[in-house]
């Protein structure tokens, strides 16, 4: 590690400096940053954050300083002892499972665990026999096992129904033949099993007889308990280095007609009889894929935190930096701040609005997530006519389609909006955007494999079309409303024939109702061209993809537009945090209808005169309203330091002195001397950057 000469040391940025700005920011309005934190998480959130991260920066193996430099074969090193350390304290604290959420968030980086810690175990809950549960669940919750959810091929990803991997049933031994009858049938990008895992939940085609009855889970040993290497029969290894993501060892895994006892398919679903040979499915049937669920349900929980982190840095940075005269301004004193631009404000305070509109939402899918749970329980409501969508096992499977259906356009919604929304971020941040040292660069890069897995996000709103469809078929033969799809597609029906030019510029609920009219009006037009047009599926995936979308964001401006109305009865309310809330609601759902303008008016859910005064006035005049509110905003998030690991995000402001740190003293290349003449075979006359790092 090099230290700086003192003359370097002593110079300061020019102008004004970075923490007077932020504390300018912060003095010029009145939003009780405290209570707002509190409005968003929960005081048992804030007080538990605060007690994992004091634990966590004690901790030697979790100082990120050392996070930029690193190789590929380094960050997994570290990831790994990053792991095991995080469990001993787990153990050793008494950690709940929110509280190993909240470690994993604050190191804002995937271990190697991270497939077993969620998708290996959830599914070893909520898919197996009170019998499996004790022989499998138990030990892996114990750290016993590890493992991960073996479900993506080589040449299948969203398409679960054509898996190529196969279990065939043995009956004369009573066991499942585990094989890969092709290279595509690889099992590939499965995270925690490059070089961590020893067991796999393997997602296999099931054959009985010859007969194929679909994709079902598997427990399959991949790796010797003792020695950790592949067990016989079992090519497994890691996929390489990929775009971002590198802490997981995220792998492949080929099968060669491996045998596995009977007791090893996940049977709360479905089971094959021992006794008769025969697939068993039980009185109540839920969608085997229930881990998916889970985990589409948790991205768009998370959705708004992850923007948030962009949005947090990038606004304070743009408060810092200044850029420019603007001639008309009435203090030419200096440069500009570049937040005080509006082309910054309509990209960074829109995304702003965005984080509050996907928390909310967030927040409701997972309680929408908790109540399906006791569907699953319910008796069978019948089978239906349709056959099976891609992640079914069986035509009318659909008990929880309601569900299913919010979960994967949400999914697709909300990630493509907070992978999206942090390249634009780092770009409003300009040149410095693309250091590593912005704390946006990597944390895109990681964040950036949720628009495809769990299902890729365009194929997805054929899901949310599907049962939109399906939903307006029940309210043309005149069946009631059972719940708000029906229930808006109901109005609309209703009311087609008059049209609805409603006052999204006067009335909240106007808004929510205009989304509402434009999702159900994309839908029976979906309809008439399914139906009475005969127009193939692949023809309107177009189309569908827009309802999807349609759709989901209607269920954002809903969910925002309820939160807020109802946020008076709750102990911690605060007028300005309404008024602000309010603000910023408006924000996100005019800038929507902007964004989106021709469905609105070819809906007749508004005119063109209301999208015209909503691009020229209504938006802009809410960004002039929200501008001195915003590093308040972000500050309520209550990201530290420690979690952003961001120069130009710092709380205090000191932007430029901590980039010139971190490029001139912690960097290891500055650790080698090189010869730099072609004739000279040598290429380091020094290298000392092995020591450099060991000190890092």
């Amino acid at each position: 590690m090099t230290s700086n000469p003192d003359w370097v040391k002593a110079l300061k940025p020019s102008g004004p400096q970075g923490h007077e700005l932020l504390a300018q920011e912060r003095a010029q309005s009145n939003i009780p940053v405290e209570k707002l934190t509190q409005y968003l998480f929960g005081n048992d959130l804030i007080e538990r954050k605060k007690r994992v991260l004091k634990i966590l920066e004690q901790e030697k193996v979790f100082d990120k300083t050392p996070n930029y430099y690193h190789g590929r074969v380094d960050r997994f090193e570290v990831a790994l002892a990053r792991a095991k350390r995080l469990r001993q304290l787990a153990v050793k604290h008494g950690f709940t499972d929110d509280d190993s959420r909240v470690a994993n968030d604050l190191i804002s980086e995937p271990t190697p665990y991270a497939l077993h810690e969620s998708m290996f175990l959830v599914t070893l809950k909520n898919q197996t026999t009170p019998e499996q549960r004790e022989l499998f669940y138990e030990k892996a919750a114990n750290y016993e096992y590890m493992g991960c959810y073996a479900q993506t091929e080589l040449g299948h990803g969203s398409n679960v129904r054509g898996l190529e991997t196969t279990a065939t049933w043995n009956p004369e031994d009573q066991t499942f033949t585990i094989h890969s009858p092709h290279l595509t049938s690889a099992k590939w990008w499965i995270g925690s099993l490059g070089r961590t895992a020893n067991w796999a939940v393997v997602m296999a085609q099931l054959v009985i007889a010859g007969k194929p009855y679909g994709p079902h889970p598997f427990m399959v040993p991949v790796r010797d308990p003792k020695t950790h290497k592949p067990l016989p029969n079992i090519h497994i290894g890691d996929i390489g280095p990929k775009f971002g993501y590198n802490t997981m060892d995220n792998g492949f895994l080929l099968f060669n007609k491996v045998k596995v006892p009977h007791k090893n398919m996940l049977a709360r679903y479905s089971c094959v009889d021992t006794k008769t040979n025969k697939y068993i499915r039980p009185e109540k049937p839920a969608l085997v894929y229930g881990t998916l669920t889970w985990v589409r349900s948790n991205i768009v929980m998370q959705a708004g935190g992850v923007l948030a982190r962009g949005v947090t840095i990038a606004i304070r940075y743009c408060a810092v930096r200044r850029q420019f005269q603007d001639n008309d301004a009435k203090d030419r004193r200096g440069e500009t701040q570049v937040l005080n631009y509006t082309m910054v404000q309509i990209r960074l305070l829109t995304l702003l609005a965005a984080t509050f509109a996907l928390h909310f939402t967030g927040q409701g899918m997972m309680r929408l997530y908790q109540e399906s749970q006791d569907k699953i329980n319910a008796p069978k409501n019948g089978t239906g006519n349709r056959a099976p969508g891609p992640e079914e096992t069986e035509p009318g499977s659909d008990i929880l389609a309601d569900m299913h259906a919010t979960s994967c356009g949400l999914k697709s919604l909300a990630s493509s909006t907070a992978a999206e929304g942090l390249e634009v971020c780092r770009r409003a941040c300009g040149g410095h955007g693309y250091s590593s040292f912005s704390g946006i660069g990597t944390w895109y890069a990681d964040y950036l494999p949720n628009v495809t897995w769990e299902g890729d996000n365009y194929m997805l709103t054929q899901q949310v079309a599907r049962y939109l469809l399906k939903s307006a078929r029940s309210v043309l033969r005149g069946e009631k409303p059972t719940n708000d799809t029906t229930t808006i597609l109901t109005s609309f029906l209703s009311k087609s024939d008059m049209g609805a030019a409603f006052d999204v510029l006067g009335k909240d609920e106007d808004i929510v109702a205009a989304f509402a009219w434009r999702t159900a009006f994309l839908t029976f037009e979906a309809l008439k061209q399914r139906d009475e047009q005969k127009k193939p599926w692949n023809d309107l995936l177009v189309d569908f993809y827009r309802l999807s979308k349609a759709h989901s964001q209607y269920l954002i401006v809903k969910s925002f537009y309820e939160t807020i109305h109802s946020a008076q009865a709750r102990p911690e309310f605060d007028p300005e945090i309404h008024t602000i809330m309010y603000k910023l609601f408006r924000l996100y759902s005019l800038h929507t209808l902007e964004s989106e303008a021709s469905e609105f008016y070819t809906s007749a859910a508004v005119t063109v005169r209301q999208i015209q005064l909503c691009r020229t006035s209504a938006v802009m005049k809410l960004l002039k309203e929200i501008r001195p509110h915003a590093v308040r905003l972000v500050d309520s998030w209550d990201f530290p330091d420690w979690q952003l690991d961001s120069s130009l995000g710092r709380y205090d402001g000191k932007v430029y002195e901590d980039m010139f740190r971190r490029a001139s003293e912690l960097n290891p290349l500055n650790a080698i001397t090189v010869d730099p003449y072609p004739d000279s075979p040598v290429l380091f006359k020094e290298d000392k950057s092995r020591d450099f790092k060991a000190k890092l």
